[in-house]
């Protein structure tokens, strides 16, 4: 656990500092903003479709390393998935981070996106590592925003 907690900081800090896909996407078909009120978290997410697949997808914003990370690593997760499959994705990581500690995760399926396995142990920090999953819905349902609260 502990090899665990160590890859979980290094991708984290790594993302939050440089995060990928972090930039004004133009031209974009769906744009959503996410805040979380409670910390200050805050993402704008624009995403260009070709019919149902995300051909780019990119966010601006600010907020803690956590919430930064987790939206650069879910840019680089969704790229190329159409809409029902970055669904399911969404679904497999939002069960990891609100479920028990000692639940088995589907590193098969969420790829490096298992480095948030432990957010589950801290519930004040789902939000901030979700808030750009539910970002991401609101821009594929064609809702301008969303809020964590």
């Amino acid at each position: 656990m502990a090899d665990l907690r160590e890859l979980y900081q290094e991708v984290i800090l790594d993302h939050s500092r440089k995060p990928k896909n972090y930039r004004k996407l133009e031209p974009h078909d769906r744009m959503a903003t996410g805040t979380n009120p409670l910390c200050g978290d805050q993402v704008i997410l624009y995403v260009r479709l070709e019919g149902d697949r995300i051909a780019d997808v990119a966010f601006e914003g600010q907020g803690c390393a956590i919430s930064k990370a987790s939206a650069s690593m879910m840019t680089v997760a969704i790229k190329g998935k159409t809409a029902a499959e970055a669904d399911t994705l969404f679904q497999k990581f939002h069960e990891m981070v609100t479920g028990k500690p000692v639940a088995p995760v589907d590193s098969q399926s969420l790829g490096k996106l298992a480095v948030f396995a432990g957010v589950c142990e801290f519930p004040a920090r789902v939000k901030c590592a979700s808030l750009g999953w539910h970002t991401l819905r609101a821009a594929l349902e064609s809702k301008p925003t969303v809020s964590m609260e």
